[in-house]
């Protein structure tokens, strides 16, 4: 077998990059896999249902310069693509290579079925979740049809899944078996945590603060959290907490975006952040009496591991996701009981409640990205050849 015997699909970074936009949890698990694969991999790149496999040479090149992040990445995009896709293959130059795509990209379009039984690769697939499946309400219209399209292609052409958590698992298995459809050999691997900067200084506001983090949109829920921040606003005075929402403006979201350019009464006690540094969000987090997660579904929500890495207290829906990397240590509540968070916020904003809370979560320890590889490079070496 060749020493590079992985051909890693890089398609979603570069076109992140390419439209300047900041980086997913996606994004994040994007680059892990590069990191870790990139000295056994070449890249593939998709553009409009053409596929290209570059050579060693341009593979380095193109892995060094998604790893470096945005600035002068377009003009070092075009130098690189002048001489790497006229010296790019269609197909690799061997049979049974793993074929890795872990960003969802390109999984609707069946031009990536064919490919895969042309090329002869053995398909491996990191499936983050099935929101658009479960939750149609909370996506851009037509997604709900697009992710259908997605896992039947993936079902009918990977030689194995990786699920980012037991949840996703379930979730899968479910949709196979309401279709009729087989799933092929999957392994379960939680998402590394993110890395904490070193020495990072809390950041501190004028009163206490809580954050949330996320895209802004239907399925986070940021309107529970606004409308309680209008009572609290309601009564006046400096105890009044600081609402501080870290995110790009997202869809199925109006009402919260109205609310956050129209109510004259948030505009003290909400901040927020469309674009933030990491070292910046790491900083907020720490300082926050709580990171807030109200969300209706998840993914994974890599913001939680990071608050209670950072020893941040964490408010958060009961999912099943959540409690599989943090037990029981976050504040579970239902995400349509505003009452129940009012409460919980209140209680938080407060020292003998946040100092208790801080002692619960004290000693926490994330999964790690070498927990993750360890159990996908075991099971990889397990598929057929």
């Amino acid at each position: 077998m060749s020493e590079r015997d992985i051909l890693l699909d890089v398609s979603r970074l570069i076109w992140r990059l390419w439209r300047g936009r900041l980086p997913t949890g996606v994004d994040r698990v994007c680059l892990a896999y590069l990191h870790h694969y990139r000295r056994r991999s070449r890249a593939v790149v998709q553009r409009k249902g053409r596929y290209f496999v570059l050579n060693e040479g341009h593979s380095d090149w193109l892995f060094d310069l998604l790893a470096s992040g945005p600035d002068g990445f377009r003009r070092r995009m075009v130098q690189l693509g002048l001489r790497a896709f006229s010296a790019a293959r269609r197909t690799p130059e061997q049979e049974g290579l793993i074929y890795l795509n872990v960003g969802h990209t390109g999984l609707d379009d069946p031009s990536l079925s064919r490919w895969i039984a042309e090329a002869r690769v053995r398909a491996i697939f990191l499936i983050h979740d099935l929101i658009p499946l479960l939750h149609p309400e909370f996506c851009r219209p037509g997604e709900q049809a697009k992710h259908e399209r997605r896992m039947k292609n993936v079902l009918s052409s990977a030689a194995g899944l990786i699920a980012n958590s037991e949840a996703t698992s379930r979730d899968i298995h479910a949709f196979a078996s309401r279709r009729g459809l087989a799933v092929p050999s999957t392994a379960v691997a939680l998402l590394g945590a993110p890395e904490v900067p070193s020495n990072i200084l809390p950041r501190r506001f004028d009163r206490p603060h809580f954050v949330t983090v996320g895209t802004i949109e239907g399925r986070k829920n940021h309107v529970l959290l606004l409308n309680l921040w209008r009572r609290l606003a309601a009564e006046g005075g400096s105890n009044v907490p600081i609402l501080v929402i870290v995110g790009q403006r997202g869809w199925e979201a109006e009402a919260a975006i109205d609310m956050l350019d129209h109510a004259p009464d948030l505009k003290g006690p909400v901040v927020e952040l469309g674009e933030c540094a990491d070292d910046e969000l790491a900083a907020i987090i720490a300082g926050a009496r709580a990171l807030l997660m109200p969300s209706f579904a998840e993914g994974f929500g890599l913001p939680v591991m990071e608050a209670l890495q950072l020893g941040t207290p964490v408010i958060a829906s009961d999912l099943a996701v959540f409690r599989e990397f943090s037990a029981d240590l976050p504040i579970y509540l239902d995400p349509l009981d505003d009452p129940a968070w009012e409460r919980a916020i209140r209680a938080l904003a407060e020292s003998p409640e946040h100092d208790r809370h801080l002692q619960r979560i004290a000693g926490y320890r994330a999964p790690d990205w070498r927990a993750h590889f360890n159990t996908v490079d075991s099971w990889i070496g397990t598929l057929p050849q």
